[in-house]
């Protein structure tokens, strides 16, 4: 088909009032396109996006739908339409965002920008995302949203979106398993997770800790220990008397187990986690989450790190529960306590470690 031909098809789809006959025309428009594709800067092409973007708004949503289909799949689109396109409603829009190839970054970030969620669905789950755009649907993505844009490891995530969707999840187990699961994800970061997800998501925690290369892992912890600092609040009233208590204890070589559990059973909880905290050089705030939420789990950690024997943990755990169940779990975390590897423990307590710049609490 010569151009003159083509331009007269154009011609006469903008003058055609009938739907069915401008329709067809469209039809063999299209057709005739893909199979000539004009170079995109041409005339040509021009008077082509120029029509289709003027006949798009009195088309049927069927068949302004079809359009795009056809166009999503093609190596090259008149520029102009695929954006109007990409604006539609999501039954129209879909399957131009879906594709890789017709949207700029600006193209994809007006439509996260301006759009629904339906529409930010989609353009979450194409390959090869920008960190710009990432942050955008970050900011702007419901749960629904967040968790494909997570579960889309081709998406670049800035440290700021990644920060974001941890924040996210912490209080949505919905995201836990995406969370987890992404394998970018900073490690700091994944292990901010660990007080929060189930056992089967922590072992996969320890198993990731256990892969990481030396120089990711101290970089990962580098980048952390601001993060963590900034979050760890307010101390206890009685912090500065119970400082000053344990470090008399440490002065007299008596920071052991038997004086950790002395504490507990003196109800001196502040004592037992500034002891616990110089004992495994995690900061006082983590330790406390750890007691607060009577978790078994991570505790068995920091003990194994800090090289406390198997007794010393258990007497923990038993006077840091409320009953007799908590006996019965401190049994059952014994015999993990007794199979967890020593370096698995080094390793992960490693990601929950903040140390004390000049050791400024110390007296």
């Amino acid at each position: 088909m010569s151009e003159t031909t083509r331009l007269q098809d154009l011609v006469a789809l903008a003058h055609e009032t009938s739907s069915v006959r401008r329709r067809e025309l469209l039809r063999r428009i299209t057709e005739t396109f893909l199979a000539y594709e004009p170079a995109s800067a041409s005339t040509e092409m021009e008077r082509f996006d120029d029509v289709l973007c003027v006949l798009s708004d009195q088309m049927e949503e069927e068949v302004r739908g079809e359009l795009a289909r056809r166009f999503a799949l093609a190596d090259m689109a008149p520029a102009g339409l695929a954006r109007r396109l990409a604006r539609d409603e999501i039954a129209v829009a879909g399957p131009i965002l879906s594709n890789s190839k017709l949207l700029s970054e600006d193209d994809l970030l007006d439509v996260v920008r301006t759009r629904g969620q339906d529409h930010l669905r989609v353009v979450s789950g194409r390959d090869g995302l920008t960190e710009a755009v990432s942050d955008v649907i970050v900011e702007r993505g419901d749960d629904d949203t967040l968790g494909v844009l997570i579960r889309n490891e081709t998406a670049a995530f800035s440290r700021w979106a990644s920060e974001a969707v941890v924040d996210r999840a912490v209080g949505n187990p919905d995201l836990h398993e995406a969370v987890v699961s992404r394998r970018s994800l900073p490690v700091d970061l994944l292990n901010q997770m660990y007080f929060v997800v189930e056992q089967r998501l922590r072992d996969r925690i320890l198993t990731r800790n256990a892969e990481v290369d030396p120089v990711v892992l101290e970089a990962a912890l580098m980048a952390g220990r601001t993060r963590v600092a900034a979050q760890d609040g307010a101390l206890p009233a009685d912090y500065a008397g119970a400082e000053a208590e344990v470090s008399r204890a440490a002065r007299l070589k008596r920071l052991d187990p038997a004086t950790l559990a002395g504490y507990l059973r003196a109800g001196k909880r502040t004592q037992f986690l500034i002891a616990l905290s110089r004992l495994s050089e995690v900061e006082y705030a983590i330790l406390s989450r750890i007691v607060d939420a009577s978790d078994l789990d991570a505790l068995a950690i920091v003990c194994k790190a800090a090289d406390l024997d198997r007794a010393g943990f258990m007497t923990f755990a038993v006077l840091l529960g409320d009953d007799r169940r908590e006996t019965n779990r401190a049994q059952v975390y014994g015999q993990v306590y007794a199979e967890l590897p020593r370096e698995t423990a080094l390793r992960t307590l490693r990601f929950w470690r903040i140390r004390r710049e000049g050791d400024a609490v110390a007296a």
